[in-house]
């Protein structure tokens, strides 16, 4: 049986580019995915967002916790661990390890990629992880 190509309207193709940002990029560093996964004009404004996030922390784990689509959005939460190699937000590396810090965020997408993104992260718990709050 031939296997039909996703429509990338459809709400499996969004939810499917979702898992591919935490999969691929987040998890595993190929910031090339940006490019497939976001619209041309957006993906360097991630970029500029995620690599910052991964120079500054090492082993990065999210989890995905919940994936909702409706219409044209996919809200994910996620579970986010990682330890901190590089400077961030001012700081030195502090060698220490972060663990389950919540995240939420919506995916807007058009024509199959994500037009715009917004979020939620608990910055608090992650400094206090750290030992910088």
């Amino acid at each position: 049986m031939t296997e039909t190509p996703q429509d990338p309207g459809d709400e499996n193709h969004r939810k499917q580019a979702v898992r591919r940002l935490i999969d691929e990029v987040m998890n595993n560093g190929q910031l090339e995915v940006l490019d497939e996964l976001y619209e041309s004009s957006v993906a360097a404004r991630a970029r500029r967002w995620v690599e910052p996030f991964l120079e500054s922390f090492s082993v990065v784990d999210m989890r995905i916790v919940t994936l909702v689509s409706e219409g044209d959005t996919v809200v994910a939460r996620f579970s986010c661990s990682g330890t901190h190699t590089g400077e961030w937000r001012g700081h030195p590396p502090t060698g220490r390890r972060f663990s389950d810090v919540a995240e939420a965020y919506f995916f807007d997408f058009e024509h199959g990629r994500i037009v715009g993104a917004w979020g939620l992260e608990d910055t608090a718990v992650r400094m206090r992880q750290l030992g910088l709050a």
